[in-house]
């Protein structure tokens, strides 16, 4: 048999490795945007509006819990003040000063708060909204950033509500959206959302999660659903899809370090991707301890049981991915890879796609398991039954 000419071979394995670099390039910009993108969320109204316990509910705390927003019905908030999302830190919400001064102006309010800083602005009010937040809602739209009206504790007035005769919950609420927007209407036909929250499985919470993943931009998406509260079981099935679309990045993401002639390196690397990448799902499913005793306290039943047998969490918790149990496997395929790598014109690329398939594999199974779990804790909880009644 003839052998190949050199130049071929070098030829060969140049434009594979040109190819693969390429690819490489744009899968770790895909998942350095999943890891790392950055989302500002300022919340406004005025003094009693519920802003701070909004903010604590998006981030999955109570308001007496360590990192809370402080709450109360005195103006708590002079100044801006930035929490960070406690799984997500790259997800920061901003609790902005109240709107309710005689004297406010619109222009100087969003100069004074940076307007630059955020991404998009949501207004917030317990009654009726005034004057004052139309005047904002202008200013932010012609600054072409997007504003959404939040009427909050709606709890409240449904408990009023249910001690009159006759009384009928999709009547009230109709009511209650209608006065809002009559209130709004020098704005058009702005959205109103009607939200409690403690309580945000009900009413509109899971719509204005919706419009707001429609109108951010696609690399800004990625980071609201993962911060997002697992509110329903479409919120939840949302989360996997985007980890199921993003498995592919990763394991490519590896795959750079196959070509490196050393063996073991890339299982190493391997590893190191697949614990970041379930350790982000493992927080946006609401597996980590705090998360599900809450939920259990909430629904008076244990569920962090779900969680203690599986081998993924406790890869996760203990930021080992030997307690995978293939570590064996991974020893093995850097020896093939080791091997592959030495081969004329092709070994490089053919060490990579080696790495691609052994993280593939693993991250694919990994997310299964994790969201397998969250199914369950979310059937043994009867979340959505609880919300369809």
């Amino acid at each position: 048999m003839e052998s190949q000419d050199p130049a071929v071979a070098e030829a060969v394995k140049a434009s594979g490795e040109s190819n693969l670099e390429k690819a490489k390039a744009k899968a770790k910009e895909t998942f350095d945007q999943l890891m790392n993108v950055s989302l500002n969320i300022a919340v406004t109204g005025k003094t009693g509006s519920g802003k701070s316990t909004f903010i604590n509910a998006f981030r999955g705390l109570d308001e007496d819990e360590d990192g809370a927003a402080p709450t109360g019905t005195t103006e708590t908030t002079m100044k801006c003040i930035m929490y960070e999302h406690p799984t997500m830190p790259n997800v920061k919400i901003w609790d902005l000063p109240g709107i309710g001064s005689p004297n406010f102006k619109a222009n100087k309010y969003l100069k004074d708060v940076k307007f630059h800083t955020y991404d998009f602005f949501i207004i917030i009010s317990s009654e009726r909204f005034v004057e004052n937040d139309v005047m904002l809602a202008k200013e932010i739209k012609k600054q072409k950033k997007n504003f959404y009206f939040v009427r909050s504790k709606i709890d409240n007035d449904i408990r009023a509500e249910q001690r009159k005769k006759g009384f009928d919950e999709q009547n009230v609420l109709c009511k209650i959206r209608q006065n809002c927007q009559e209130n709004l209407e020098e704005l058009g036909d702005p959205k109103v959302f009607l939200i409690s929250s403690f309580d945000l499985e009900k009413y509109d919470f899971e719509r204005l999660r919706n419009t707001l993943e429609e109108e951010l931009p696609d690399h800004k998406r990625s980071a609201l659903l993962q911060a997002w509260p697992v509110c329903s079981a479409e919120s939840l099935e949302k989360k996997i899809k985007m980890f199921q679309g993003i498995i592919w990045a990763a394991s490519l993401a590896s795959a750079g370090i196959a070509v490196v002639p050393v063996p073991g390196l890339s299982a190493a690397c391997d590893a190191s991707m697949v614990i970041i990448f379930l350790t982000r799902c493992y927080y946006a499913f609401g597996l980590d301890d705090r998360s599900l005793k809450r939920l259990s306290e909430k629904v008076n039943k244990p569920l962090l049981e779900h969680v203690a047998k599986s081998k993924f969490v406790s890869a996760i918790r203990e930021k080992a991915v030997t307690r995978l149990q293939v570590s064996a496997a991974l020893a093995t395929l850097a020896t093939i890879e080791y091997v592959a790598s030495l081969l004329p014109g092709v070994g490089s690329v053919a060490a990579a796609g080696i790495s691609f398939g052994t993280t593939y594999y693993l991250l694919k199974e990994g997310l299964n398991e994790l969201a397998d779990i969250a199914r369950k804790i979310r059937k043994e909880a009867e979340l959505d039954t609880l919300c369809s009644n």
